[in-house]
């Protein structure tokens, strides 16, 4: 035994809690440092935002559109396509997947094969043969999604009738309408009028017979034809109500005279330009970016026009040069980085004095959207104060931004934050919905009929409530002094009791998965006061003690939204494994053992550089369609999970 020097402190022992405190203390301080070094100068935080391949074959399949094939940065694209290919000799080889480990994407692998066909690829190379033969047996290029048919009839692998017919007037209908332009979800708004004017004027590009990709069809009437398999079960007859109408559109579309049609187009034009106004394009994400240059190539836009170059510049940005290639993220994500970040800081991590917290408060209060727009559609008379995902989208903040610019503020702004907190409170409290509920950009109502329409098949027509922003909202809430007992916390809580799995888990609709819903609701129902003893808190706990790993890890695949029945389970992961331990931690307490296991595991994986490895992708755009991996999960939550139990146990 070693002998302790006269005046010295007492050795700190592994395996005591005073060892276990250090061990923390190290982990906290090594992520503290990483995190600060990311921090840009102005105060910011934002990381590299990876997507599917999709982000990269849209935007060739667009310049190949547009007549812009020689563009420069085009064959480094590909080389990024060909990089990220499957070539595990596995089920899915030859694919493009949805996540790394998951299945192929078909949209997808099909949408890539044709990109790099475009790029001189030969399909006789092992990649395309290994890609072609996938395709075929996943049932051939005629099942890829509506949003890819419609680069395949620009491009004129398709015709136009195979695709979904949009009518521009779409932008006159009342909102009492059930498909009026305001009821859809946000992301879809921002592509149905660029759609419908695709579908209107119909742009084609004639391609040889040799660059087409005939060989992968393998039924062509149904590759000609609009789908009629419905997205969601609901009674036969709305979908063919709508196919009826869609057939009913295209003999309209036929006919010479249509009195109202260049009035329609003009508005849709309009509306589109005016979308386009302050932002970082339409929508500040990918998809409806691409569609307007399409539109306005339509429209007869000179390559000069200063909107067509801010809108090829904006595309550029996203733009992420590796020694593979040239990577194309879906958008940029300040909002949401900086605000979480900040709110892991406010653990007790910085103080409101510190020069960081200073300069990440001033970048939050620089960006609050202080203009009304879509979202005021339904809430007329609220002052605008909200937060949105990237560095300019005045027209689309959401809650869940929102709601972490919110808290970080409240923990870390001091008083010169108070009337930005004061707005953001009122506008969120506002956007709750009659279910008691949360959406992402709008105060909404569900509409399972909205799911029936033709274009339907992403999955995405609606934004309805869900658990997670739910929880997430109400933290920032409880932050600024809503309670449990308060009306809006009661109709929130009701909410979350209906929606919650039999297991005790909560589905996460923007995170993977039932991990980030439970935690989300547990942190949220605790910040407004709610009894953490109730049987359905502690249900949900209990499900987060059932999925723990041996080793104190949490892991959920993406997997989960497709079959459910593997909930809890994957690869570990930093980040989930802060999110299991934050969700315990509301019900149990900082010095639960589960927790403390949660936080060993953190704590003994932790890089050299203070950060964590995390290939695995944990956050989600649409289930079974699109995911995300957030490249600054794997820091800051850890760093949130480690410092919140330090300020807990010293509290108690």
């Amino acid at each position: 035994m070693s002998q302790q020097v006269a005046g010295s402190a007492p050795p700190v022992l592994e395996g005591t809690p005073e060892g276990q405190r250090a061990r923390f203390d190290r982990a906290l301080d090594g992520i503290r440092s990483h995190l600060l070094d990311l921090q840009h100068e102005d105060g910011h935080w934002c990381a590299r935002l990876e997507g599917g391949s999709i982000t990269e074959s849209e935007y060739i399949l667009m310049q190949w559109i547009l007549g812009n094939e020689d563009d420069e940065a085009l064959p480094r694209i590909a080389d990024s396509l060909r990089h990220i290919q499957c070539s595990d000799g596995g089920e899915w080889d030859g694919g493009w997947l949805l996540f790394p480990g998951g299945p192929a994407d078909i949209s997808g692998t099909v949408q890539a094969y044709f990109a790099l066909k475009l790029m001189g690829d030969d399909t006789e190379a092992p990649h395309m043969r290994r890609a072609r033969d996938l395709i075929l047996r996943m049932g051939g290029a005629e099942k890829v999604n509506t949003f890819t048919r419609f680069y395949f009839a620009c491009l004129g692998q398709v015709p136009f009738s195979a695709c979904p017919t949009i009518p521009p007037e779409l932008v006159w209908l009342p909102r009492w309408f059930p498909l009026n332009l305001y009821n859809m979800s946000a992301w879809t708004r921002t592509m149905v009028l660029p759609l419908g004017l695709v579908t209107t004027l119909r742009p084609r590009r004639e391609l040889s017979e040799s660059q087409g990709i005939s060989e992968l069809y393998i039924d062509r009437a149904a590759a000609s034809r609009l789908s009629q398999e419905s997205a969601f079960p609901l009674p036969p007859n709305w979908s063919k109500l709508f196919l009826l109408a869609d057939r009913l559109l295209k003999l309209y579309h036929a006919i010479p005279l249509k009195p109202f049609r260049k009035s329609a187009i003009r508005a849709a034009e309009k509306w589109i330009v005016e979308h386009h106004e302050s932002s970082e394009g339409l929508g500040a994400i990918f998809p409806p970016m691409v569609y307007s240059l399409v539109v306005f190539k339509c429209l007869g836009y000179p390559d000069d026009h200063p909107l067509v170059v801010k809108c090829h510049k904006d595309l550029r940005d996203f733009f992420l040069h590796e020694p593979e290639g040239i990577r194309v993220q879906p958008c940029f994500s300040p909002g949401w980085d900086t605000g979480i970040a900040l709110h892991a800081f406010a653990e007790g991590v910085l103080e409101p004095t510190d020069d960081e917290a200073i300069r990440g408060t001033d970048w939050l209060l620089r960006h609050e959207i202080r203009v009304k727009s879509d979202w005021a559609r339904a809430v007329p008379d609220v002052e605008p104060g909200a937060w949105a995902f990237e560095y300019a989208n005045p027209h689309y903040p959401d809650t869940d931004d929102s709601a972490m610019a919110i808290a970080a503020l409240h923990r870390l702004g001091g008083e010169r934050a108070t009337p930005a907190i004061e707005r953001g409170r009122a506008w969120l409290l506002a956007m709750q919905n009659d279910d008691g509920g949360w959406a992402a950009f709008d105060r909404t109502m569900d509409r399972p009929i909205l799911e029936e329409v033709p274009f339907a098949d992403h999955n995405a027509m609606q934004d309805p409530s869900c658990p997670d922003i739910t929880g997430r909202v109400l933290e920032a809430l409880g932050h600024t002094g809503l309670r449990a007992s308060d009306p809006e916390g009661r109709a929130a809580i009701e909410y979350l009791k209906k929606d919650q799995d039999p297991s005790g888990a909560w589905w996460g609709r923007w995170g993977v998965n039932y991990l980030y819903g439970s935690w989300q609701v547990l942190v949220g129902l605790a910040a407004i006061g709610e009894d953490m003893r109730s049987d359905y808190t502690r249900r949900s706990a209990d499900w987060l003690k059932s999925v723990q790993k041996a080793d104190g890890s949490f892991g959920e695949t993406p997997d989960t939204y497709r079959d459910p029945s593997l909930k809890g389970t994957g690869e570990s992961t930093a980040s989930q494994t802060a999110w299991g331990a934050m969700g315990m931690m509301s019900v149990y307490g900082p010095n639960d053992p589960d927790v403390l296991r949660a936080l060993e595991w953190l704590a003994e994986t932790q890089a050299e550089d203070g950060g964590w490895d995390e290939p695995w992708w944990t956050g989600t755009g649409f289930p079974n369609v699109y995911y995300l991996r957030y490249h600054y999960y794997r820091l800051y939550f850890p760093m949130m999970a480690l410092a919140r139990q330090k300020r807990l146990a010293e509290s108690a």
